[in-house]
């Protein structure tokens, strides 16, 4: 009987021990089934109508397209020509930031470094005083002043060497092929875009206030000479720059950008080319975008060459998104719909103020170009990208239709 009764245990083990990785596996397929249905959001069906219908009503003549797409689903909602390159103005400046902060990192710091060289005898340096400009797009003429200061604070009151300016740009910045040239006038190159001549003119002035007297010979265009020690070094961030180009749509600030991106690239390249040339690759490699009709010359959207889709703006905006560090800046320095930037006068009614995040383009005469693209909340609370494009139509026109659009993606359904 002792066999019968050993052998029993192990088969009322054996069964234990079945039920227990029946059991285990019976959970497995219930949390990958729970796991599956978390991720499956579904998109609204009511949405989608209403851009079916807003996208089949009669509107003025001219090019039209526009994409929705749910971030919270992670689906598209509806496109209408989504896939159609047009110019979009200064909505390129979108990829030109994201792209810009991808390759920098958000943190990026623009530096503008004093040296000197020598030594200090009775108010006067024997030896050099070295300038190292980098390309911050903000430094001008008066900030120069914190630099000579700092000569001041050291006793110097003389120097017998030299001036040395380091510069990455000696020729001033100008504009592209196919920009009008009004289009530059609202907004100013920083001084390190103008030239070697103004920059070192500038510097000459800035230490003579200081009561540091130089001569013309005196001041050289090279590279910081080998043994100078850093005095004084400021920092500036890129956000501000992004917030310019984004907020206020700056061409120069984001022309800028372009030029930073190249030289970060490659130093010895012709910056504005590499940055373009880096903005088409991230196009690729980035975005997986391979339309053949997709066209860059620049980073501010000037040219009327540029063509991108709404599906492209709204890819720009999804990266954005998944990418959170980037994300936190898109929604910092975006223009607020009736509240600050490009947007502070539009979208301005009780439906739409400080609900929408977005990016404005425009090229009125003889174009006809606007654009719009952004984030905003639906009505269901989810949280969309959304793109739309208008060319040759009144940019009044397109404008109402961005509005319309707009209020379509933050209604509440009604039952």
């Amino acid at each position: 009987m002792k066999p019968i009764i050993k052998f029993n245990k192990y088969i009322v083990l054996a069964f234990a021990m079945t039920l227990i990785v029946g059991c285990k596996g019976g959970d497995n397929k219930k949390a990958k089934e729970n796991t599956v249905q978390g991720k499956d959001i579904s998109v609204d069906k009511d949405l989608r109508s209403k851009l079916k219908e807003f996208a089949s009503k009669p509107r003025t003549k001219g090019n039209f397209a526009f994409s929705v797409y749910d971030l919270t689903a992670d689906k598209p909602v509806y496109g209408y020509e989504e896939n159609k390159t047009l110019p979009v103005a200064s909505c390129l400046k979108l990829l030109s930031g994201v792209a810009g902060l991808h390759l920098l990192g958000t943190h990026y710091m623009y530096a503008t470094s004093l040296y000197t060289r020598g030594k200090i005898d009775g108010g006067t340096l024997h030896g050099d005083v070295a300038f190292k400009c980098g390309l911050d797009p903000q430094l001008n003429e008066p900030d120069l002043a914190m630099f000579t200061k700092q000569l001041a604070k050291k006793g110097i009151k003389k120097v017998d060497g030299k001036l040395v300016v380091d510069l990455i740009l000696t020729d001033p910045v100008k504009s592209e092929q196919h920009w009008y040239p009004w289009d530059l006038s609202f907004s100013k190159y920083g001084l390190f875009y103008k030239g070697s001549p103004k920059v070192m003119k500038a510097l000459k002035a800035a230490l003579l206030k200081q009561g540091i007297h130089l001569a013309d010979s005196q001041v050289v265009l090279a590279r910081v000479p080998k043994g100078s020690k850093c005095l004084f070094r400021f920092r500036r961030p890129v956000e501000p720059v992004i917030r310019r180009m984004w907020k206020n749509s700056s061409n120069t600030q984001a022309t800028s950008l372009l030029y930073t991106i190249g030289h970060h690239i490659n130093p010895k390249g012709v910056p504005a080319v590499v940055g373009v040339e880096y903005l088409r690759k991230f196009l690729k490699e980035e975005l997986k975008q391979t339309n053949k009709a997709i066209v860059v010359h620049d980073g501010c959207g000037l040219c009327i060459h540029n063509h991108l889709s709404p599906a492209v703006l709204v890819a720009v905006l999804r990266y954005g998104y998944i990418h959170k560090p980037i994300y936190k800046v898109l929604m910092r320095e975006l223009s607020i719909s009736g509240v600050d930037g490009t947007l502070r006068s539009e979208m301005n009614s009780p439906k739409l103020k400080g609900l929408v995040h977005g990016k404005t383009g425009t090229l009125s005469h003889p174009y006809g170009i606007s654009s719009l693209a952004g984030y905003c909340k639906g009505g269901n609370g989810h949280l969309l990208a959304f793109s739309i494009v208008d060319s040759e139509m009144s940019v009044l026109d397109a404008r109402v239709l961005q509005k319309r659009l707009c209020e379509a993606l933050v209604n509440k359904n009604k039952d």
